[in-house]
């Protein structure tokens, strides 16, 4: 017969059948707070794989946008003779197109920032797991410090730099920065090829290592960085 039974917090619960009652020893992590844990990771998941859905996207605008602009290059090459409308045409393309690529240089490598920051947190959160089930560091990769994030494959040596689609598309608008200034110089020499292979090739150098530079000391200061939880941005809302 259910009898009357005294909660935690000191209340009566009347007409509670003891069989129901369950019991939850004093270290077990709160029902509420495994869920808020599980569905924070669900979430950082999710807006990693956003964030490596949009770079790939934004890689492949810009790749499209290239070989259209050479495609359409070429036939106004072939057209023209290589006259006066093919320099034109060129010192138009050529600029925007560079300056398309600096620009999807820029987000793709804030999208890497934004994914290195979801692993860190959800790095965070599997040493919360670990701390309230120490039982499943056997079964669950479990490594301290800041070697989950080589766990997760976001620094892999002093190359890996070059392996991002940020490094890709810095390649291709170096390619292009220096394409625009060899096309201003043969016009600017008088057709000469030298002139144009040496200034083409140092802009293009330059621009390279400028935007590798810039993607290195980049990553260095967000892997040093704490995890941020923009709490100082946040704030309440007046009415």
């Amino acid at each position: 017969m259910p009898e009357d039974i005294r909660g935690e917090e000191g209340e009566d619960t009347a007409d509670v059948d003891p069989s129901m009652v369950v019991h939850r020893s004093r270290g077990d992590p709160r029902p509420a707070a495994v869920t808020f844990a599980t569905t924070e990771h669900f979430t950082l998941q999710g807006a990693r794989a956003a964030t490596i859905a949009e770079s790939t996207g934004r890689a492949s605008m810009f790749l499209l946008s290239v070989s259209g602009g050479l495609v359409a290059l070429g036939l106004v090459a072939t057209a023209t003779r290589v006259g006066t409308a093919f320099y034109a045409f060129g010192l138009i393309l050529l600029p925007t197109l560079t300056f398309v690529g600096f620009v999807t240089f820029e987000r793709v490598m804030q999208s890497g920032f934004e994914d290195l920051e979801y692993a860190r947190r959800i790095a965070l959160l599997r040493g919360y797991y670990f701390d309230e089930a120490p039982e499943l560091a056997s079964y669950l990769m479990s490594v301290p410090g800041p070697e989950p994030l080589h766990a997760l494959g976001l620094r892999a040596g002093r190359w890996q730099a070059f392996r991002t689609v940020a490094a890709m598309v810095a390649v291709i608008t170096a390619v292009l920065a220096g394409s625009t200034i060899g096309l201003l110089t043969v016009v600017a020499s008088e057709h000469s090829l030298a002139a144009a292979l040496v200034a083409g090739g140092v802009v293009a150098i330059a621009a390279l290592a400028a935007m590798m530079r810039l993607q290195e000391s980049a990553w260095e200061r967000a892997t040093s960085a704490p995890v941020s939880f923009d709490s100082d941005e946040t704030g309440p809302v007046e009415g």
